[in-house]
């Protein structure tokens, strides 16, 4: 059983900065792929960050070059820096830890970019 939680997110004006934490409770942590996706109200939850067991990260092309993820096994903890934010980035992130044929998710964090 693996808890997330996230934190991080908040209002930010349009072209700002934010840097979202996710810390994973149980063991293992490392061998988790580890994922954030994010929901905006009236739309589908979409992936938007991945990092794998071996530090390898892919991104859509919606955040690629503006949105990186990065972990810390020593802390259990993945976290997502998101830069020059835009109005179409608002929504809830959610962290999830995937290794098959289990997903755990986090409760989500909003993250509001509005001027």
């Amino acid at each position: 059983q693996v808890q997330l939680v996230e934190s991080g997110g908040g209002l930010v004006q349009p072209g700002g900065s934010l840097r979202l934490s996710c810390v994973a409770s149980g063991s293992f942590f490392s061998w988790y792929v580890m994922n954030w996706y994010r929901q905006a109200p009236g739309k589908q939850r979409e992936l938007v960050a991945v990092i794998t067991t071996n530090n390898n990260t892919n991104y859509p092309s919606s955040v690629k070059g503006r949105f990186t993820i990065t972990r810390d096994n020593a802390k259990n903890t993945v976290y997502l820096q998101m830069n020059s934010l835009k109005p179409e980035d608002t929504a809830v992130y959610y962290c999830n830890a995937w290794r098959a044929p289990l997903g755990y998710w986090g409760q989500g964090t909003q993250v509001t970019v509005s001027s």
